[in-house]
């Protein structure tokens, strides 16, 4: 019997996700009987994880927890888009398969009665970074609805080489700003505006974050409806975005970026974990439980 067998009436829903974190060629998958978690990385400094939960497939087993590998995401994502957007009105339909260590991720797609299969090589994972960021050392959270931020985001001078976010439990709560070629830009939202849902302060934090490791992030922002950003006491930053697919059900994308540290040097505060060690990393965590738990 295969480690993994999951179908899927329509492939966009998988696809959504997979294109929020794809800025890099390489994904490790962590598998389990919840669902998919799919990481990406770049230069040892952002991570982001899809987590793709079994409700979203039509039927999903998983018999080994913990199976991990690499594939190459951009190969995948060709796959998965191999009959192209032809029609809203169709949809493609996915059997995949995995049969542990070694072996090739089989994808299966049919659309109207044309049938396509895909192999894509595995490889052993590599190491994945642990931020070690807990929901205990959480000082400061807000949740917003994503299209405010849209518009922030397609405003701030990208010729900056940071953001900067700024909470605090006095006016102006929360402040995100960019000192680039064309002067300063700040984005102010109150607390009690209709945009915020949630906001909680414990102390005043003022962060800079590089803007090329932020970016990737805007790939996720666009298709979401929610985000929740956290900070912990580290100063490191947690984007999570609230995705909704074609068949109404809700999925979570998270980023994590360290905080710029004075004398351009790299942020030391996190742990490289091997692939002996990513179990403490690799669970899948419940996204409800993360996007809403304070």
């Amino acid at each position: 019997t295969m480690t993994l067998v999951a179908k899927l009436d329509n492939v966009r829903n998988i696809t959504t996700l997979l294109k929020a974190i794809h800025f890099n060629e390489l994904a490790t998958c962590f598998l389990s009987s919840n669902g998919i978690k799919v990481t990406v990385e770049e230069a040892h400094c952002v991570q982001a994880n899809a987590f793709v939960q079994a409700a979203i497939f039509q039927e999903y087993s998983c018999k080994e927890d913990g199976e991990i590998f690499t594939i190459n995401l951009t190969v995948l994502l060709e796959c998965l888009s191999i009959f192209g957007n032809s029609s809203p009105n169709t949809t493609a339909a996915m059997k995949m398969c995995y049969n542990g260590y070694g072996n090739p991720l089989i994808l299966m797609l049919e659309e109207n009665g044309v049938l396509t299969d895909c192999n894509i090589q595995t490889q052993e994972s590599s190491e994945i970074l642990d931020f070690n960021f807990l929901s205990t050392n959480v000082v400061n959270k807000i949740i917003m609805k994503s299209e405010c931020l849209k518009e922030a985001f397609s405003e701030l001078d990208m010729t900056s080489e940071a953001i900067e976010i700024l909470m605090s439990p006095k006016a102006p709560y929360f402040r995100l700003s960019t000192f680039g070629d064309y002067g300063d830009i700040h984005f102010d939202y109150p607390k009690d505006s209709d945009m915020v849902e949630f906001f909680e302060c414990r102390q005043m934090q003022v962060n800079r974050y590089k803007i090329n490791l932020i970016k990737p992030s805007v790939k996720a922002l666009t298709l979401s409806s929610k985000i929740s950003i956290r900070m912990d006491n580290r100063g490191f930053l947690s984007l999570q975005f609230m995705i909704q697919n074609e068949d109404n059900q809700i999925s979570f994308v998270e980023y994590l970026i360290p905080t710029e540290v004075e004398g351009g040097g790299q942020p030391v505060s996190y742990l490289r974990n091997s692939r002996g060690h990513v179990a403490s990393n690799a669970g899948f965590v419940n996204p409800y439980f993360i996007f809403y738990v304070l």
